[in-house]
């Protein structure tokens, strides 16, 4: 059952806690869940797909495990989506209705509203668990976004696999105040929640100050972005706030040096890394009961298998410094991209590999270190391949420095020179003696451009591309 912890004959025989879910000032028992979400079930179960508006709220808990019970795929959408990316993923999903939360703009499709009150006691039969369950569209950064098809069992296993690498059992409290139409928020918060049956918190705006306070009320398994944690971090006392908790992870993007050192210098704790993505949920992590590594992601979790690919189709050496394409091959892998056959094949090997697009090193011990994505962070420079990664780490130890974005832009002679964008009070020249100072001088950005921000999208992630359309 992919949502254990709601079996509605355990529920009903008292296998119950008052406090399963606290979302946006609402409280909800596993009874509740239960009740309500088969009540949601009972008006949804034969439709194709529905799109739920993903706010952070217990209507979309209700929503998306009501649907879930019913055996209906979900399609999470962001509430602050553009309206043309909106009416996309509608269109593309075929969904058929709203359930739950309804946008300003519906698209003209109906509206099934969800009532946090209402009580059914219907028992449903447990899905196959090659269903669709959820249809999650990606960020779009090469057009359209494209709909990702995740199965019950991707996500059964995934959630498993994690709690053996977090020692995460149903005595935890699980914190965080992340989007629920990601993979991080929405699969491993929640769904993940549901499955192993501990207390899960929503923190509602991820601000330092809500965390701390998720901590001294029970917290123990304790999920952000490293925007979040940077900013726990620059509030001592929310970092320090911290040190009750069993476990606290950083994902969805790389998580600074310098964030990692404060966190375990507040806290105590050294945070647990993962890496993952909408097409493979969570395939890499550092462990619970081992090394971690600041700007490594770890292992491979138990039945994920990891090759690196060198440019010359090779495999690469696992030498720690050697960078290459990864790719995974995974029980938690996703069926493909909605209506697109040809993308998927881009992607996804006959015999089962997924090229993740993203650009890795190995050591000798199988620790993994992403260096970013092929398209952005892999620079080619002077006939150097030069990780994006190494550099923004170095310059962010720099005490003038902030915020770092390193990017490869077009150059006539050297193919890409390396360009950083900073937020931070450092000089440009002070900042690139530095760079050469710590690595090798082919290493060093030809550029430094001081700016006010840096772009990133709802979960924190730099839009590199972005950057680079200066040049």
């Amino acid at each position: 059952m992919l949502l254990a912890s709601l079996n509605p004959a355990a529920v009903a025989a008292g296998a119950d806690i008052g406090d399963a879910v606290r979302i946006d000032g609402v409280t909800l028992s596993r009874s509740d869940l239960v009740g309500a979400a088969t009540s949601v079930a009972e008006r949804v179960a034969g439709a194709a797909t529905v799109a739920v508006l993903a706010r952070p709220t217990a209507a979309t808990v209700l929503a998306v495990v009501g649907a879930l019970i019913a055996g209906v795929p979900v399609v999470p959408v962001p509430a602050d989506v553009g309206a043309a990316e909106r009416r996309h993923i509608l269109i593309d999903s075929g969904a058929q209705a709203w359930l739950g939360e309804l946008p300003e703009d519906s698209a003209g499709l109906p509206h099934i509203p969800v009532r946090l009150h209402a009580r059914s006691w219907h028992r449903y039969a447990e899905p196959s668990p090659d269903a669709t369950a959820l249809i999650i569209y990606t960020s779009g950064t090469t057009g359209p976004p494209k709909g990702v098809l995740v199965s019950r069992r991707a996500i059964a296993a995934d959630i498993d696999m994690l709690a053996a690498a977090w020692q995460w059992t149903a005595e935890d409290t699980l914190v965080h105040g992340l989007p629920l139409y990601h993979v991080h928020g929405l699969v491993l918060g929640l769904l993940g929640s549901l499955r192993i049956g501990n207390r899960f918190i929503h923190t509602g705006k991820p601000s330092p100050q809500n965390y701390a306070q998720a901590v001294a009320d029970g917290g123990s398994l304790v999920f952000g972005v490293p925007t979040v944690w940077s900013r726990i971090v620059a509030d001592g006392d929310s970092a320090r706030a911290m040190a009750p908790a069993r476990l606290l992870v950083s994902g969805s993007a790389a998580l600074p040096v310098p964030v990692f050192d404060g966190l375990a210098d507040f806290s105590g704790h050294q945070p647990v890394e993962r890496y993952g993505s909408t097409e493979s949920l969570i395939t890499l992590s550092t462990l619970a009961s081992g090394e971690r590594r600041p700007g490594w992601v770890g292992l491979p979790l138990e039945g994920v298998v990891t090759k690196l690919i060198a440019e010359d189709g090779t495999a690469a050496p696992h030498d720690g410094e050697t960078i290459g394409a990864l790719h995974v091959q995974s029980p938690t892998l996703f069926d493909g991209y909605l209506n697109r056959p040809d993308a998927t094949a881009e992607v996804r090997s006959a015999d089962g590999w997924y090229h993740t697009g993203d650009v890795a090193v190995i050591d000798a011990a199988g620790m993994h270190r992403i260096v970013g994505r092929e398209s952005v962070d892999l620079i080619k420079s002077g006939g150097f391949r030069i990780g994006a990664g190494e550099i923004e780490t170095v310059l962010l130890a720099h005490p003038g420095v902030s915020e770092v974005a390193v990017v490869g832009a077009p150059d006539a002679d050297l193919g890409q020179r390396i360009v950083a964008f900073v937020v931070g009070d450092a000089s440009p020249e002070a900042l690139i003696e530095y760079v050469a100072q710590e690595l090798s001088v082919h290493k060093r950005p030809r550029e430094v451009r001081i700016v006010d921000a840096l772009p990133r999208n709802g979960m924190g992630k730099l839009l590199k591309k972005q950057l680079l359309q200066e040049f």
